[in-house]
């Protein structure tokens, strides 16, 4: 038996360069690089799945993939192609194929290259059903070098530049955005199951709101007026309901102009959904049981790994109020947040306040500081202070708190709802109130949206909603440490090559 023949290695340069004379070359016989497209019968897990069922030898299958590996043996190549399902190996002999066909895949195709292949299925001494070649044709010519193959694109910079390399080389990669997909599929099912009705609202905002964010600012040239890309869809939301779409979601973009870290990317993906006549133990409820239904319809458990830690989703999930959890969690006492001494507790743990902070901003930025990055496993806190919550209803037991929740896990944010406030009067006061605190200095204040209480005017049920950040369930329930390894498309510097 002939031996492979060792694989030359050429620098990037070299070979793109020989692989543009490749093209010269085909052009000039009159092979096209890049031809019309050949149909396929099969992806290469079908086509593997269908012979172990039927075992039968006479049914032609034709595959097309990208070329990831292949060993010369003189007059017979053993090739291996990757597509969307998975890989095969392709076996061509010159004496089955033709000499012409032969040595025009011998003298013009490189790995990367995307081709096709048409044969029956066998199962070779050493186990592996390969494809027994019989049509061949180059579908796409590949200029460049693959990644080498064994450890993938590891430069983590180069691959999400170059999210493509990134998907063709590293198993890994496609595997989670293809466990994203069904997590935000099996989100959907379960509120479509639930009668909410999915829609689509601006992303381009004349007011930004929603949240307290710094907004991207845009110019429309033909209206000559100042936009702002969305910070969150909530107040199109709820004037959808007031219109009589009582249960809506979305999932889609929300952007803001902030800083970037392994949790926080401009743009990312939010879910928000909104529920007539709920309220905020409604709206804990429905989360906690959508967010179990996506574990289980995708891992089979409600248990994941995550950093070294076992996350469990069952619920229903542990409820703190804020001063419950800057005592149980946060190792503080009672009296280190009272009014007397909450200012030097806050020196102390170098919580970020403004001077004229209320004492109920206060405790917000205590459980900021204290709290919020030592919560693991999934835990609601509820019992927000109202200043903190602008666009909430007041608790009906307690008209200082917020009737709110948060969700947290693994020191992340990655829910936030509220009974939705539906008084008209006491929105525009607290718009005001966040219109001063932009004046005093504050960035991501909320601006007033005259247009928004006019619509509540016309009478918003009562109301729950809630927004639940994708991206960051993904990065858990994948095992992930970075944001920008969950988004195929993170924001980055300018590349200054």
């Amino acid at each position: 038996m002939s031996q492979p023949k060792p694989e030359i290695r050429l620098d990037a340069s070299e070979e793109h360069e020989l692989r543009k004379a490749k093209i010269v070359s085909m052009q000039q016989e009159g092979i096209s690089p890049w031809p019309a497209y050949k149909p396929v019968s099969h992806t290469t897990t079908q086509a593997l799945a269908d012979f172990t069922q039927q075992q039968d030898a006479t049914i032609v299958y034709s595959l097309a993939g990208r070329m990831m590996t292949r060993r010369d043996h003189g007059k017979t190549f053993f090739v291996n192609i990757q597509d969307r399902d998975g890989t095969i190996q392709l076996y061509m002999k010159k004496d089955e194929v033709g000499e012409a066909v032969f040595e025009h895949f011998k003298k013009h195709t490189d790995l990367g290259d995307i081709v096709w292949a048409s044969g029956s299925l066998f199962v070779t001494k050493m186990g592996e059903t390969t494809l027994h070649v019989k049509e061949f044709m180059l579908l796409s010519k590949c200029l460049h070098p693959l990644p080498e193959k064994f450890h993938g694109l590891t430069d983590v910079e180069q691959r999400y530049r170059q999210r493509y390399l990134d998907l063709i080389s590293n198993h890994e990669t496609r595997e989670k955005f293809k466990k994203r997909s069904g997590i935000i599929q099996a989100i959907r099912n379960f509120l479509q199951g639930h009668d909410f009705l999915e829609v689509e609202t601006p992303m381009l905002h004349p007011i930004p709101g929603g949240a307290a964010a710094r907004p991207f600012v845009t110019h429309h040239n033909a209206y000559n007026m100042e936009l702002f890309l969305r910070i969150a869809p909530e107040l199109y939301l709820k004037r959808l309901v007031i219109g009589g779409f009582e249960r809506v979601f979305e999932i889609n973009r929300n952007f803001r102009n902030e800083g970037v870290s392994t949790r926080h990317n401009p743009e990312f993906t939010m879910l928000e959904f909104y529920m007539a006549h709920g309220d905020v133990h409604a709206g804990i409820d429905l989360t906690q049981k959508l967010l179990q239904h996506a574990v289980e319809a995708n891992f089979g458990t409600h248990q994941v790994p995550f950093q070294g830690k076992i996350i469990d989703f069952t619920a229903p999930f542990k409820q703190l109020t804020v001063e419950e959890s800057l005592i149980e969690i946060g190792g503080l006492h009672a009296k280190d947040f009272s009014p007397e001494h909450i200012n030097g507790t806050i020196a102390k743990h170098g919580a970020e306040i403004r001077i004229t902070a209320s004492h109920g901003e206060k405790l917000f930025a205590l459980f900021e500081a204290c709290v919020e990055q030592k919560i693991v496993q999934p835990t609601f806190i509820v019992g927000y202070p109202i200043e903190v919550s602008p666009l909430s209803k007041r608790d009906p037991n307690n008209p200082e708190l917020a009737a709110r929740f948060e969700l947290f896990i693994c020191g992340m944010e990655f829910a936030n709802g509220f009974t939705e406030l539906n008084d008209p009067f006491d929105q525009a006061e607290r718009f005001k109130g966040q219109v001063n605190a932009r004046t005093a200095g504050d960035s991501e204040a909320h601006h007033y949206d005259a247009d928004y209480i006019k619509a509540l005017e016309f009478g918003l049920p009562p109301t729950v909603g809630v927004g639940i950040g994708i991206d960051r369930l993904v990065m858990v329930l994948t095992d992930t440490a970075s944001i920008k390894d969950v988004i195929l498309f993170p924001t980055l510097k300018a590349s200054h090559e």
